[in-house]
């Protein structure tokens, strides 16, 4: 067997791993994040300052934030529950050592600290939650794609083959996911008054890099016989692709519907197409082709998973319309913010709960068809992935106000103290944003398409390079840290000397 051959059949007929599993892995990150901001705000405590090296920042954003998701999707995949227990509890000992020697005067009990903290006032201009999700997830998916094509990345966390979830899964829907709750109509003030058509216009415009990388990719992979999983998108079709024409027929859907009924678009979308899915022959076509024996002769044959998976990636991106609208609601205080999160646990309930019930009764999660029970998964995921990363905010918040001085980028800052006329322990001291402090979030989030098509050229070149299916432990280690460190400074350094590359 040759070797494309060979990896070809290394991510293929893989099953999945549990919810359960996926639900773990992404605590990791909020965790990560914590461990980031008490680490800077524990340093402002011993040394009076924030920590302002460069390059000291990158090395600790590098080894807190990105450096344990590639131990944990590889040699530490074994004990992955215990993993946020291990990172909780250390971050629970640095919130200690924080709280028992802060220097304000005088001291108050902790109960009449969360009371003050509760009416802080935000700066309701900025949500960085939203920022850290689109960046984290960019950063999963880049680690996945050449993770994947080692041994020591567990088959499953790959895409599966028909039924079944898998982190990779996931990925390709919460990307499509976090485009969406950033997109052009969700950002326009509603005060604002336009064309009725003017967003399809602009996204005509937009989509073309997307549609430009989709060929180039194409023709790369065709010209030197690079390994494809066929069933994933088909024979030319690629997510490059999927992206475009998600973002293009979603501008259309909401030119002709409100914007405020975006939710009921996608849930239509799902259910309409789950429907036809189970009542016609679109299944088996999806699955087998058109002569039942897995053809690929024909534009629609071969690309029939990337075609007509569109539906179901349109549903999600319609729900991350409304989900960023809901987002962008004007809430100014912690307990504003408390409140957001109560109401989004409610939804992710609610969403598991139909994901159980579309499983059982209609159909299992198959990111292949992008049908119903993958819809809910997405989003609910996504969903519950934001409520840990706004009440990591929310805590970050918290502990700087208990150091004067301290600073953590990519977080709330307090805009002004809650009161003028008495002096708490709970003390604001603003940062403003986009300051002089250097961090590997606001660097990626500068270039996020760049950083994602550096991550695939880059898979692409290890991949030609190095026999990855052979390849040992320590080996595999060196690479992916060596091939991640790499994409980041690359974006580091273009964030340091303000290099935006906009192909539009």
């Amino acid at each position: 067997m040759s070797q494309k051959h060979l990896k070809e059949a290394f991510i293929s007929n893989l099953n999945g791993t549990s919810l359960l599993e996926i639900s773990i892995g992404l605590s990791l990150a909020p965790l990560c994040l914590l461990s980031r901001g008490l680490l800077l705000i524990l340093y402002c405590l011993h040394y009076g300052k924030p920590l302002s090296s460069r390059t000291h920042s990158l090395l600790l954003d590098f080894l807190v934030l990105v450096s344990p998701l590639l131990f944990s999707c590889t040699v530490l995949s074994p004990v992955i529950f215990f993993i946020p227990i291990i990172i909780a509890a250390f971050c629970a000992g640095m919130f200690s050592k924080i709280y028992s020697q802060r220097k304000q005067e005088p001291r108050m009990a902790f109960r009449q600290m969360v009371k003050h903290f509760q009416k802080m006032p935000l700066d309701p201009e900025y949500i960085p939650a939203i920022t850290v999700f689109r960046v984290y997830i960019n950063v999963l998916t880049s680690i996945s794609i050449l993770a994947v094509d080692f041994p020591q990345y567990p088959r499953r966390y790959a895409k599966t083959e028909t039924y079944g979830t898998g982190i990779m899964d996931f990925g390709v829907g919460a990307f499509v996911f976090g485009n969406g709750v950033v997109c052009p109509e969700v950002r326009q003030k509603s005060s604002v008054t336009q064309p009725k058509f003017s967003s399809v216009a602009k996204q005509f415009s937009s989509i073309w890099p997307l549609i430009f990388l989709g060929i180039g990719r194409l023709l790369s992979v065709k010209s030197v016989d690079y390994h494809e999983h066929t069933s994933e998108y088909g024979v030319h079709w690629n997510f490059f692709f999927t992206l475009a024409f998600v973002r293009l027929a979603a501008s259309l859907l909401l030119s002709v519907f409100p914007k405020k009924s975006s939710w009921i678009v996608a849930v239509n979308l799902a259910v309409l197409y789950q429907l036809i899915l189970n009542t016609t022959s679109l299944k088996m076509f999806i699955l087998h082709g058109s002569n039942g024996r897995d053809t690929r002769v024909g534009f629609l044959n071969a690309n029939r998973e990337g075609l007509l998976s569109l539906f179901g990636y349109l549903a999600i991106y319609m729900a991350s319309v409304q989900v960023g609208l809901w987002l962008l609601r004007r809430r100014s205080s912690v307990r504003g913010w408390a409140e957001a999160v109560r109401l989004l646990l409610l939804t992710v309930l609610a969403l598991f709960l139909c994901l159980h019930i579309s499983q059982v009764y209609v159909e299992p999660v198959s990111r292949r068809m992008a049908n119903l029970s993958y819809c809910i998964w997405v989003v609910a995921h996504c969903l519950m992935f934001f409520i840990c990363l706004v009440v990591t905010d929310l805590a970050l918040v918290f502990t700087k106000l208990l150091v004067r001085g301290s600073s953590v980028p990519c977080c709330w800052d307090v805009v002004q103290p809650p009161s003028t006329n008495e002096k708490h322990e709970l003390e604001a001291v603003p940062v403003r944003r986009g300051g002089k402090h250097m961090c590997l979030i606001s660097a990626i989030n500068k270039n996020q398409l760049l950083f994602f098509l550096l991550a695939n050229v880059m898979t692409g070149a290890v991949n030609i390079l190095i026999d990855t299916i052979h390849s040992k432990t320590v080996f595999t280690l060196c690479i992916l840290h060596l091939y991640m460190f790499f994409n980041c400074l690359v974006m580091y350094i273009m964030h340091a000397k303000n290099i935006v590359f906009k192909f539009w």
